[in-house]
């Protein structure tokens, strides 16, 4: 079934790389996922000072959430990734493995850097909200 999702670009933008807004049509069910956060599965945190590897786990939380939810990351409306950094360069490190993992389904994203995340040796957090067609259970 091919996805509920939308993205909407215009030329009269700065050229980026993601969409600036996206529409999901009437009916469509939306999820609203969690914070995406790098744990381990013994609630440990993934590769503590490592920006990228941490981003690949929330990715594949987030990739989790979504198959138990009846989703996909195409499915994925929008975005916020949370980078516990006031260093841009560690922001877009970060920005790099999310942009990678969606690849051409660039969703509209904000990226933050913020001061402090919920779990000891955080550095990325990923919030979602995806958008399916119709009804399930």
């Amino acid at each position: 079934m091919t996805s509920a999702v939308r993205l909407i670009r215009s030329d009269s933008l700065a050229e980026t790389p993601y969409a600036y807004a996206a529409t999901a049509p009437a009916g469509s069910r939306l999820i609203f996922l969690a914070g995406a956060c790098p744990l381990d599965d013994d609630g440990s945190t993934t590769a503590p000072g490592d920006y990228a590897a941490q981003a690949t786990r929330c990715i594949e939380t987030l990739q989790t959430a979504l198959t138990a939810s009846g989703a996909s990351l195409t499915d994925v409306i929008s975005t916020r990734v949370l980078v516990a950094s006031t260093r841009q360069a560690d922001l877009v490190t970060a920005w790099n493995v999310v942009e990678a993992a969606f690849g051409e389904h660039d969703v509209p994203s904000t990226l933050l850097g913020v001061t402090v995340l919920g779990y000891d040796e955080q550095l990325v957090e990923i919030e979602a909200v995806a958008a399916v067609h119709g009804e399930k259970g």
